[in-house]
């Protein structure tokens, strides 16, 4: 045993002899961000209503539970912590933002990547693997830790936890998705977001019906076995001075372009640390004096030169062609992405509170029993052949039955206390706490009567989230949960969220809830100082395995097996690549900026990555997604690149109803702000916003008429507004400087009555985006008939594939329309073929147009068979 485990192991007798409550975790400190569910509010679904607040003196009136083990006293408060004042534990912010180990021609492939950084990984290295080092408490400090104060009648406040009551929120960027956008489009929460250059369909429909996303997964992971594993490309291993084993793969592949073949490298570069780059760069992007002018393309020697040039490549070498190598990889990549999880269920009778009267408990109640056939199926252990979670399958040494179930991709056995085996006379019950004890997240179902948990009942290393789930009015048809979280304070905030005394009525949805609740706590869980520990020493000794035992004796920068081009001094540095090439691709381009909320707010320093397929900010200091949004929902754009502009350059990127997200940089760096404008213009539907400021008519009237959701629906001939350039089907966002979506039709009203100036800014969506979001509102509402109308599979697989095939026509006309008519006003200079284009275009879009009208015809007509009712379905159309 090494020095520093025996001083930690020595710091926890201490401190548990001291308090005798959890063991000391280091924080992390972390900032939370906004959640979202997908597509509706699920809380309207589950019913549920507002609790009223407990009385006066509640925790006080309590008795203690009979028995030899008292029940453990609610922890004092300091005169500091008050119900109205929580604590919050003080971060320490690094001297300067972390990330940034990034090219702007480079396109990551997730979130992690972009927050790659090659002088943080040595930086921890040399500070012993201890990420984050400034955030980490002094000893003496972590020993004060008094709990947040936030307790109620299910769970009191406990030392270095932090409980979870219901209303939280996570702050970010953006508009919070409340019950008046339920119908929008797929948001994911911020936490959920890991891909960037995948469609958002592919994780949707993992998704499958449920409402919940799963969080804190690096999906991203998967990159080395979907396009690496069992292709042709090339390892180079080797032991770096500063950085220890590290590892990279390299593979060329060729694409299809408007211009002919076009040449993409794929390339991960591993270190000890759990964050990799991952992602591709185009061949026309790189600076010429890297080039090759064979068909080998570019050397990985020269990529990495100037993809990552603080990389010393003198101790690389190529990999063997051993077999080992790949399946290493790919098991070293795909560490962290586990697909199988075990979950601990406690059960606590009226009265109970402490671990031993739980784990006493030598059979279920009905109320538990009826709790257990909600959340999974008894399942025989003996010959069970799917995921055991070390339960014994032969002999019945663990118990004769367990509870199974799937949710999503993942498998899930439970560790039910009361199906575990019973040892009478035992206290301990240790054939019981062996396996509950050793699971990170546990759930603990209370029966009415119970009293509060607390963790420092629990006495376990590994247990570090507890879901208490409360049940009221058991086995009836009013029965209901309550529920309440508590987590060690270095794990982050994880959804899915819940109201303030939320009540869960029994159902399939509270199943959904509690399920991605327990997945999501352990995702977040290993995001904690200790199972980062952990992870990083195996990955290392992974690392370690393959450079000193897997290499060749060929440097990356050998002569004969990378013929390279002689060129001389420092010459690539001044040569560039094709101008503008890297804004095709797929991955997302990165940018260092200032992010705000659109109504003002502190600025927050962000990277800014916007892919094919996604635009998100990522705070640097918290290394947090603080906002995410589709392409596809991007609606507009308003930028200001002039020299001397008040507030600097800035670019507010408007998406979904008219929310916005404002961005800033530097003077010296406008020219962001229009690569920023060029790389939405390829990828979005959207376009520039319009600004104008329209006279009233004679009789005061603005001369335009708006829906609710600020399209004109109504333009006066001949007015001011129309003769400023505004337009019928016109989307506005913003009213005398304020964000349409935030306001009432009431305030609408006032100011367009009363302004001293009717000043606007709106988009003109062609009519392609107009009818995506109409087919987005149409599927909205079929979600949310489908929570409650008895349907069978068959009826909305038969619903689910005709929408899947009316998205398809919409993307492929959206598509043309967007991008193919001004890559042709570019590309085509004689006037007759771009004529002619454009009228096969036209054509080609009609086909298109009639083929969708078809599909949500049928799609209509599916849904009348289904429901005949007439105003609803009147709604819709």
């Amino acid at each position: 045993m090494d020095k520093c485990t025996m001083q930690s192991d020595d710091l926890f007798i201490r401190k548990f002899r001291r308090q005798s409550p959890r063991p000391n975790l280091a924080a992390v400190s972390f900032d939370p961000n906004p959640n979202a569910m997908r597509f509706k509010d699920p809380f309207l679904l589950l019913g549920l209503q507002e609790t009223p607040p407990e009385p006066d003196g509640f925790f006080r009136a309590l008795s203690a539970p009979a028995g030899d083990t008292p029940k453990p006293a609610k922890p004092p408060k300091p005169e500091s912590l008050g119900k109205k004042a929580k604590p919050t534990s003080p971060q320490i912010l690094p001297e300067q933002p972390v990330g940034g180990g990034w090219v702007r021609n480079f396109a990551h492939y997730d979130v992690q990547s972009i927050l790659f950084d090659l002088t943080e990984a040595a930086t921890n290295r040399d500070r012993g693997g201890t990420a984050g080092g400034s955030n980490v408490e002094e000893p003496e400090q972590a020993l004060l830790d008094e709990g947040d104060g936030n307790d109620n009648d299910l769970l009191l406040s406990c030392p270095h936890f932090r409980n979870e009551m219901g209303g939280e929120e996570r702050a970010g960027l953006g508009m919070a998705r409340g019950a008046g956008g339920r119908w929008r489009s797929l948001q994911s929460p911020n936490d959920a977001v890991s891909v960037l250059e995948e469609p958002r369909e592919s994780h949707i429909q993992q998704q499958g019906k449920s409402n919940y996303f799963i969080e804190h997964a690096d999906l991203g992971a998967r990159y080395y076995h979907k396009y690496f594993y069992m292709k042709d490309h090339q390892n180079f291993f080797g032991m770096d001075e500063r950085l220890g084993p590290v590892a990279i793969s390299f593979r060329r592949e060729e694409k299809e372009a408007s211009s002919g073949a076009q040449y993409n490298y794929r390339i991960i570069f591993r270190t000890t640390e759990l964050k990799t780059l991952r992602g591709s760069i185009l061949e026309e992007s790189v600076p010429s004096a890297a080039r090759h002018t064979t068909p080998r393309g570019i050397s990985p020697k020269r990529l990495l030169e100037f993809i990552l040039p603080d990389l010393n490549l003198h101790c690389l070498r190529l990999a063997s062609t051993s077999p080992k190598v790949r399946d290493t990889l790919l098991k070293l990549d795909e560490q962290g992405l586990n697909f199988q999880r075990k979950v601990g269920v406690m059960y606590c009778r009226a009265g109970q509170s402490t671990e031993e009267d739980m784990y006493n408990n030598e059979s279920a109640g009905p109320a538990f029993d009826e709790f257990l056939d909600l959340l999974g199926e008894r399942v025989r252990l003996k010959g069970w052949e799917k995921y055991r979670a070390q339960l014994d399958t032969k002999t019945d040494s663990t118990g004769t039955h367990s509870l199974y179930t799937r949710y999503q991709d993942y498998e899930i056995m439970f560790h039910v206390s009361t199906m575990l085996p019973y040892t009478a006379n035992n206290r301990q019950q240790l054939l019981r706490k062996r396996h509950i004890g050793n699971d990170i997240v546990t759930i603990v179902f209370q029966e009415p009567g119970a009293l509060p948990f607390t963790p420092k009942a629990i006495r376990s290393h590994f247990q570090h989230v507890f879901i208490i789930v409360q049940v009221h009015e058991p086995c009836t048809e009013n029965t209901y949960y309550r529920v309440a979280v508590t987590r060690s304070k270095d794990i982050p905030l994880f959804g899915p969220l819940f109201p303030k005394g939320a009540r869960f009525p029994r159902s399939l949805a509270f199943r959904d809830f509690l399920l991605a609740k327990a997945i999501n706590a352990e995702n977040a869980a290993e995001k904690s100082e200790k199972f980062r520990s952990m992870a990083t020493r195996t990955r290392q000794e992974y690392l370690k395995d393959l450079a000193e035992n897997y290499v060749t004796t060929t440097p990356i920068d050998s002569s004969t097996k990378f013929p390279l081009l002689s060129l001389g001094g420092k010459r690539k540095d001044k040569l560039k690549g094709a101008k503008g090439a890297e804004l095709h691709s797929a991955g997302a381009l990165v940018w260092a900026v200032c992010g705000t909320q659109e109504n003002g707010g502190p600025k927050l320093p962000c990277l800014l990555g916007v892919s094919a397929e996604s635009v998100v900010l990522i705070e640097r200091y918290t290394k947090r997604v603080v906002f995410n949004c589709s392409c596809r929902d991007v609606i507009g754009w308003k930028a200001v690149t002039e020299a001397g502009a008040k507030g600097g350059p800035c670019l507010d990127i408007f998406y979904e109803r008219g929310e916005a997200v404002s961005i800033t940089v530097p003077e010296s760096q406008a020219e962001d702000i229009k690569e920023v404008v060029q790389r939405l213009e390829l990828v979005t539907r959207g376009c520039e916003a319009r600004e104008v400021t329209p006279l009233r008519d004679s009789v005061g009237q603005p001369g335009f008429l708006m829906s609710e959701e600020g399209f004109v629906t109504d333009l006066q001939r001949f007015c001011y507004a129309e003769s400023d350039g505004l337009q019928k089907g016109a989307r506005v966002v913003r009213l005398c400087g304020q964000p349409l979506v935030h306001l009432s039709q009431e305030e609408r009203s006032r100011l367009l009555r009363t302004a001293p100036k009717i000043h606007i800014t709106f988009v003109i969506l062609s009519i392609v985006y107009l009818y995506v979001i109409l087919t987005d509102r149409y599927f909205f509402n079929l979600s949310v008939l489908s929570e409650t109308a008895d349907s069978s599979e068959e009826e909305w697989q038969s619903i689910s594939d005709l929408a899947t095939a009316c998205r398809s026509i919409l993307e492929a006309l959206s598509r043309e329309v967007v991008l193919c008519v001004p890559l042709l006003r570019q590309e085509k200079e004689d006037k007759a073929v771009l004529q002619a284009e454009v009228q096969s275009l036209r054509q080609n879009n009609q086909r298109l147009q009639e083929e969708s009208q078809t599909t949500v015809a049928r799609l209509i007509k599916v849904t009348e068979l289904l429901w005949p009712t007439k105003n609803l379905l009147s709604n819709l159309k």
